[in-house]
């Protein structure tokens, strides 16, 4: 079980958050639910409702547009984070291709604290334009 401590020092470590303070980070780490998948699991599928942002604490996935295999995520990489902004379908399927720890946000949670806080709606902005502008090359 990862504490509310070491939850604000991952969230520290990822680029996406980086910029927040640490008590912010606090309040955000309390919102986080810690999953544990076994490899060949699919944790998100192509097409289906999305909810939740998740943040890779431990394991590798693999990221597929249709059966094609488009990325592999590793050690604090986030995916889903569309999902936080718009309830639009998955645009990519993740499965674990080895047993994987992550944090999950929820998009209700994540939402209130994003109201409050431009800084966390900014980094997921970078995020997102960052991953458009490579899947565009």
């Amino acid at each position: 079980m990862i504490s509310t401590v070491e939850k604000v020092l991952f969230l520290k470590g990822i680029e996406l958050f980086s910029a927040i303070p640490g008590e912010d980070l606090a309040q955000l780490a309390l919102v986080t639910d810690e999953i544990h998948r076994e490899s060949g699991h699919v944790i998100i599928r192509e097409g289906e409702a999305g909810e939740s942002l998740y943040l890779l604490v431990d394991g590798r996935v693999q990221v597929l547009k249709g059966d094609r295999p488009v990325a592999e995520l590793g050690e604090r990489e986030v995916f889903g984070e569309m999902a936080l902004l718009d309830p639009g379908p998955r645009s990519a399927t993740v499965r674990a291709l080895t047993d994987v720890v992550m944090l999950c946000i929820k998009r209700e949670d994540f939402s209130d604290i994003m109201a409050e806080k431009n800084e966390i709606a900014r980094g997921i902005i970078q995020v997102l334009t960052r991953r458009l502008r490579a899947a565009t090359r």
